[in-house]
């Protein structure tokens, strides 16, 4: 299994044979305005993209849209992606993406078989309290193929229940966590803080994390660079990876 990071949320899983483009976030940089009521309001996406958008699609066999906030499917994605390409979706967003006129949207409730391919959709809290019932609904996704390690892309969540069984449900070997830190003016982080990443590292001892969401969208607000130092003081460099933009990495079945 190879996992690129594009940047954020956005990646490319190779596995089974198969190429498939996660929470495509597309759009050029500073092509959409600042999330509101949040502490840096800059334009987003703070970063370009480390490839053009046709060498990104190129290849691509399949889409999975964790949820419909704009920096995890934009109308960039909406307009470069084929139409007949299929989506692997929530339920909740199957309306939003017909309107946008994709005709392939495979619901995930809550697993289904594709090209070898099981893919099994998870829950999660986007936040606290009430501000994560104000960001409902978000999904995660396992994905497990025969010969590949399992993978868990948990979604924009925070540390929670809904992820602690999740991971002990299906024991990924490779754990995608939207770190970050993203938050608005009030409310608390509504993706995972460095230390929901420490808990995640703590629940699944026997995993290898993948650290994304970060340093591209105006209220993510943990950086790379403060990640890295937190798991060093901790210990927990050796289980978590922070890919840079548009880098790659390769996990076999151990």
């Amino acid at each position: 299994m190879q996992i690129e990071l594009l940047r954020h949320a956005t990646l490319v899983v190779s596995l089974g044979g198969t190429r498939i483009l996660v929470d495509p976030m597309l759009g050029p940089v500073g092509g959409m305005p600042a999330i509101p009521d949040t502490p840096n309001p800059r334009p987003n996406p703070l970063v370009p993209l480390p490839r053009a958008i046709d060498a990104v699609v190129s290849g691509v066999e399949a889409a999975i849209v964790t949820h419909m906030h704009r920096d995890h499917f934009d109308a960039a994605a909406g307009e470069a992606l084929p139409k007949e390409l299929p989506l692997f979706v929530q339920a909740e967003d199957e309306d939003r993406l017909k309107e946008l006129g994709f005709n392939e949207i495979l619901r995930v409730d809550p697993s289904r078989a594709w090209r070898g391919i099981e893919i099994v959709r998870t829950a999660g809290q986007h936040g606290h309290g009430e501000m994560a019932e104000r960001m409902a609904p978000v999904s995660g996704f396992v994905l497990r193929a025969p010969g590949e390690p399992s993978l868990y892309v948990a979604g924009d969540t925070v540390w929670c229940e809904e992820v602690r069984q999740a991971m002990e449900a299906f024991e990924p070997r490779v754990i995608v966590v939207n770190a970050g830190a993203a938050q608005f003016l009030t409310g608390g982080a509504i993706t995972m803080t460095a230390e929901d990443v420490a808990s995640v590292c703590a629940a699944a001892p026997d995993s290898t994390l993948l650290a994304v969401h970060m340093e591209a969208i105006n209220h993510c607000l943990l950086t790379r660079a403060e990640l890295r130092r937190f798991l060093e003081e901790r210990d927990l460099s050796p289980q978590v990876l922070i890919p840079a933009d548009g880098e790659r990495l390769n996990f076999a079945v151990r």
